[in-house]
């Protein structure tokens, strides 16, 4: 508005201006028709009687002064109060211009004409200008008007503008109070009538309120998991501890001592797993990806499981090319996914475990020869604390972590059979990056 104001008083103004130039004009006009008409031929020359009232019609309140010249044919001065300049461009009897003479601002106006006597039709000119007082005091006056009606549309523009904004803001004003007033621990629906320009919002909130309700149950299923595995190695260490205490035999103390020292290293893993999964599922903490070479994450991660699978009699290796192979990744997270994947793979049975890095298409592999997981399984699997066969030492949480990680990098997880055909199929889990698999 105040743009289109603006324009508006600028219009408004050289209408004005433009208003007040005609009105004088034809003053102008008249008065140098009135002093041709005055013009006459006398002993062989021009000659003229100029009357008080031709220069008076000129006259306003604003007291400009008034010029007048008489010129012959061949431009000379022949009478007059002041040598006017002619003007040369134009076409028609009464020409007007803008001129500075003599410090002056003056408009002029030029009228060609003849004496009208049938013996002789001699051409001349009237020259008529005054100073432009008058002129820009009506241009004030016409302008001031049209300002004082822009004001007065404008301010009831304005008016109208903040009285139908805040009608329509009503809903969102009404919307806010419901949701201001909501208790912060509820994530039912809301039910508030509002138009139909702003049900599509209220349908939006009611959508993210729905997935924060899913989002809550998911987080209260697992901490109720996580605190139950938790407490049963936990439990165990207390069990443990108070038999040891009622023995006096230091070999029973002993072996009391390395089964505490298992259960504490399963309940440290367990902890280690469950942080490394609240993470992934924290998307504020997400680091920045960079490029990282998967050569040297595979051999990292085989060089920090070596000395426990060696303990174990598990041939671990790594296969890589020569030269690296670069992804944009976050680098933990890809290492946490490898280490995750052996310690599966040693847990539930394998004597050999590979790790690859492949490319065309870009991909890490962790294949083993331990005894796999049945088609109906490999989906379940994937859940928080489900385990792939009975009996198995994992906490349930690897390949949960692992498929975390993969859609944390828009890669595609696949579990398939390393050997399809022979009696043990092993597994082979793999993680392929796609070309725009950026976290």
């Amino acid at each position: 508005m105040l743009a289109l104001g603006t324009v508006m008083l600028v219009q408004a103004y050289l209408a004005s201006r433009d208003t007040a130039d005609r009105a004088f004009d034809r003053l102008l006009e008249s008065a140098s028709l009135s002093i041709a008409e005055q013009v006459k031929r006398q002993q062989g020359q021009l000659w003229m009687d100029l009357p008080p009232a031709a220069l008076k019609m000129l006259a306003s309140n604003a007291e400009e002064r008034v010029f007048y010249a008489l010129y012959d044919a061949h431009d000379n001065f022949i009478s007059g109060n002041a040598e006017l300049p002619r003007i040369d461009d134009g076409q028609g009897n009464m020409r007007f211009t803008n001129i500075q003479w003599h410090d002056m601002a003056l408009r002029l106006g030029v009228r060609r004409s003849q004496l009208e006597g049938w013996r002789d039709r001699q051409p001349f000119e009237v020259r008529v200008a005054h100073t432009r007082e008058g002129r820009e005091a009506l241009t004030q006056t016409l302008f001031q008007g049209s300002m004082l009606r822009l004001i007065a549309m404008a301010m009831l523009a304005i008016g109208v503008v903040l009285l139908g904004v805040r009608m329509a803001l009503m809903p969102l004003t009404q919307l806010r109070r419901a949701i201001r007033a909501r208790d912060p621990r509820t994530l039912a629906p809301l039910d508030l009538p509002l138009p139909r320009e702003l049900a599509e919002l209220r349908e939006t909130l009611n959508d993210l309120l729905a997935r924060m309700r899913r989002v809550r149950a998911n987080q209260e299923r697992f901490i109720g998991d996580a605190s139950h595995q938790l407490r049963t190695p936990l439990a165990g260490l207390s069990a443990r501890a108070e038999l040891a205490l009622r023995q006096n035999d230091p070999r029973a103390w002993h072996d009391a001592l390395g089964v505490m020292r298992g259960s504490a290293d399963k309940t440290a893993r367990l902890a280690s797993q469950l942080l490394s999964l609240t993470r992934l599922n924290n998307p504020e903490s997400m680091p920045e990806a960079r490029d990282i070479d998967l050569c040297d994450i595979a051999r990292q991660a085989v060089r920090d499981a070596l000395s426990s699978c060696h303990r174990a009699g598990i041939d671990l290796g790594v296969e890589t090319p020569s030269h690296a192979v670069i992804q944009r990744a976050v680098q933990w997270q890809l290492a946490e996914a490898l280490a995750n994947l052996i310690d599966n793979a040693s847990r539930y049975g394998a004597s050999r475990i590979t790790v690859r890095v492949g490319e065309t298409p870009t991909r890490l592999e962790v294949e083993d020869n331990g005894p796999g997981i049945p088609e109906a399984q490999r989906l379940l699997v994937l859940r928080p604390f489900h385990r792939g066969m009975e009996g198995g030492q994992g906490s349930g949480l690897g390949l949960a972590i692992v498929d975390g990680i993969a859609r944390a990098h828009a890669a595609r997880l696949t579990l398939v059979p390393a050997r399809p055909n022979a009696e043990s199929q092993g597994l082979r889990v793999r993680l392929h990056f796609t070309e725009d698999s950026t976290p």
